[in-house]
């Protein structure tokens, strides 16, 4: 089979910028080689950030602008990318940026126009990876598991450390995954309060002390002792979880040591089923020192971190890879993972060419 190259686009829940991936698949029976040849992250500017942080309070013309703007902009900026690096994709895949995820009420949203994608690169571009799925009474996320079954099968779990932390697993010869808890949409906004962009290493959250209130109380939180599938976004941390963190009048460095352990403790509960094996850990939070520390401290496991490239652009790539299954008519949507009523091919398709 020939090699299938895409571009993958990835922009996350925390707005920590837009991650372009390079990506080549090629499959040799059953099973998909890959291989990574450049990727980048391009930091969102002040407006973009303030923009998409407000998008959820815009009227609907506003944020039919702001999906149109997005997508040029994506499309832009991955016309700047494949000039640079010299590569020639036969598709982009764009995850887009979430805005609203509420599949209780049959409703996500993200932005990112594909139809302004493929009309800025000419190249058809596959997009909104999550609505079929909602329409089939499935949570719409997350999304990434088939990819880590199928990519990264010799790891006993995958988990990813982003705007919101998620495992995924096989368990009695199906995919499991889910939405663990909030992680760096929360340690962010903290670090923010302080000047920082992040807690570099996980310095700030070491400095602090545990509040075993503070800590029990977070753990508590119903969503945790919820039994899969479920997900979690924006809405559900503004009324369900920082309430909680916002009840205790503590210092960051306190706040941020004890939703290090709470986080910790709550990845190692998702997990213990199998008490041994190969984690691997991806995303931003990877290279949070403190945190990886603590993670291991409550986890028996080999915790596996790879090639920082992996790290950061996982996501991406797996984005890419759906994006491939889509055009192959291959199911890239789990109804193990997400609850739908079946497994099912995500992904709207804007036609690209002159």
């Amino acid at each position: 089979m020939p090699v299938i190259k895409t571009i993958g686009i990835m922009s996350g829940t925390s707005l920590d910028g837009v991650d372009l991936a390079c990506c080549e698949f090629e499959q040799t029976g059953e099973k998909w080689n890959f291989e990574i040849k450049a990727a980048e992250t391009f930091a969102y500017s002040a407006e973009w950030k303030q923009r998409l942080a407000t998008a959820s309070g815009q009227t609907g013309i506003e944020l039919a602008f702001t999906n149109n703007l997005l997508g040029g902009y994506f499309g832009e900026m991955v016309r700047d990318f494949i000039k640079k690096h010299k590569f020639t994709p036969d598709f982009i895949a764009s995850h887009g940026h979430t805005i609203f995820h509420r599949p209780a009420d049959g409703l996500t949203l993200q932005i990112g126009s594909g139809a302004e994608i493929a009309a800025q690169t000419s190249l058809t571009t596959v997009c909104d990876f999550r609505t079929s799925d909602v329409a089939l009474g499935g949570q719409g996320a997350p999304l990434v598991p088939v990819g880590d079954k199928l990519l990264f099968s010799e790891f006993q779990f995958c988990l990813n450390l982003g705007g919101f932390a998620n495992i995924s697993f096989d368990k009695s010869g199906q995919r499991i995954a889910f939405d663990v808890c909030p992680l760096n949409t929360v340690l962010n906004d903290l670090a923010n309060q302080l000047d920082l962009d992040f807690d570099k290493d996980g310095q700030v959250a070491a400095s602090g002390k545990v509040h075993e209130h503070l800590l029990k109380a977070l753990n508590a939180i119903a969503f945790y002792s919820k039994k899969p599938p479920k997900s979690l976004g924006r809405e559900w941390l503004e009324t369900s979880f920082m309430p909680v963190l916002n009840n205790f009048n503590l210092d960051i460095p306190d706040k941020m040591r004890t939703l290090a352990e709470h986080f910790a403790i709550q990845i190692a509960a998702v997990a213990k089923d199998k008490p041994s094996g190969k984690m691997l850990i991806t995303g931003g939070g990877a290279f949070n020192r403190f945190l990886i520390e603590r993670i291991c401290d409550h986890s028996a496991h080999q915790i596996i971190i790879p090639d920082p490239l992996i790290v950061n652009f996982k996501e991406a790539l797996i984005f890419a890879f759906l994006g491939v299954l889509r055009l192959k008519g291959i199911p890239n949507c789990l109804s193990s993972v997400t609850g739908a009523s079946h497994d099912n091919v995500g992904g709207a398709v804007y036609f690209g060419g002159k």
